[in-house]
């Protein structure tokens, strides 16, 4: 490409790396673009169904771990990685108040598909204004994209036993996201696995989703069963979901490297008081178009609001006796979908007495995390 031989990449990359941390990325590092040893796991993860109603996760086939394939020219792929955990995270809070809701921490703040790509696009413009033939495409979680993989051989960190990348110095609380890139710049080398022995994610998983280090059975992952699951939650999962309305957080919060997590000061990333600590009967009485107001511009917004009330309504059936839950629930009953109402009606019964004992798993995760995470999380 013209230009090329003009330009030295070695300073080129050392600017990149400058801008993007002024572009609020914690983290940039380079990758080539050398999948194929992902393949064949990729492939065993597909067969064994662990995907479950993601079919777009198999629908590309392996052009997931071709990233020449899905954006021709491709010759590095640039990662990069932005802190999302705010000052006051709350988790042992929420999860120990079996009335109010609990969401993934990613969530409660802006969508990060915006935020990233954004900041990604500006970065591929201040490439292009110093090489012109530069050519490049921003992917942030949308698109057949192997980003753990690729952050670990950029070296952002190392894939968990959970499956997520972990950094020494950042933990794992963390939005990652890849610039496809023309130019062969100079490649970082990937860091040293840090889990060893530990096992903490795979036994302190509500439903058992870690069946094995480094493989999640998506069917059994709270986070599938509330966001990406269209249809009725299994019974026998629904008592271990607790609280969780809207993702689960659990293999990260016992991770002992999140000890060393480093705060956001991205204001993007802060929670919304509409959503964050919020009680499950404040939630489960929102309209549909209150719903829609209160998560503009959120992630959450995508699920619709039938998996909403669908989530709730599980919520609300774990929850310690109430006797507001339990007549929200009977007054929503008449008029709910064929998909809310047998999680309402599974509720209604969870009600009555001697249905269920408590959640002792929740009560040790809290403990958990009172005496393991920074600041005031």
């Amino acid at each position: 490409m013209s230009g090329i031989n003009s330009i030295d990449l070695g300073r080129l990359t050392d600017d990149i790396k400058a801008w993007g941390r002024a572009l609020g990325f914690q983290q940039v590092g380079i990758s080539d673009i050398d999948l194929h040893q992902h393949e064949a796991p990729l492939q065993q993860w597909l067969d064994n169904g662990y995907h479950g109603e993601m079919n777009f996760m198999a629908a590309h086939g392996m052009k997931r771990a071709r990233p020449d394939e899905l954006l021709p020219g491709t010759v590095r792929v640039i990662s990069v990685r932005m802190d999302y955990l705010p000052p006051d995270a709350s988790f042992a809070r929420n999860l120990k108040n079996d009335q109010h809701a609990y969401i993934s921490r990613y969530a409660l703040g802006r969508d990060y598909h915006k935020v990233l790509r954004k900041r990604l696009k500006q970065l591929g413009q201040k490439i292009e204004s110093a090489l012109a033939d530069t050519q490049y495409r921003p992917f942030v979680d949308s698109a057949p994209v192997l980003e753990h993989a690729i952050a670990e051989k950029a070296g952002l960190g190392w894939t968990g036993k959970h499956s997520l990348t972990i950094n020494r110095e950042a933990g794992s609380w963390f939005f990652l996201g890849e610039l496809f890139i023309n130019l062969p710049l100079p490649v970082d080398e990937p860091v040293e696995e840090g889990c060893g022995s530990c096992t903490a994610c795979l036994t302190m998983c509500p439903t058992g989703a870690i069946v094995a280090p480094y493989q999640v059975d998506a069917r059994k992952c709270i986070s599938y069963l509330t966001i990406e699951y269209d249809g009725i939650i299994p019974e026998s999962l629904r008592p271990l979901m607790g609280n969780r309305i809207y993702g689960c957080d659990d293999c990260q919060l016992v991770c002992p490297w999140n000890r060393y997590a480093s705060v956001t000061t991205e204001e993007d990333f802060m929670p919304r008081k509409q959503l964050h600590g919020q009680s499950l009967l404040t939630l489960f009485s929102w309209t549909e178009s209150q719903f829609l107001a209160n998560t503009e511009g959120s992630p959450i917004r995508r699920i619709g609001f039938e998996k909403w009330q669908r989530n709730l309504a599980v919520a609300m059936g774990n929850a310690g006796f109430s006797q507001a839950l339990v007549d929200a629930l009977e007054q929503a009953l008449p008029t709910s979908s064929a998909l809310v109402r047998p999680h309402i009606e599974w509720a209604l019964l969870r009600h009555q007495p001697d249905a269920r004992g408590g959640s002792r798993h929740t009560a040790r995760l809290a403990r958990i995390v009172e005496k393991g995470l920074p600041r005031d999380a």
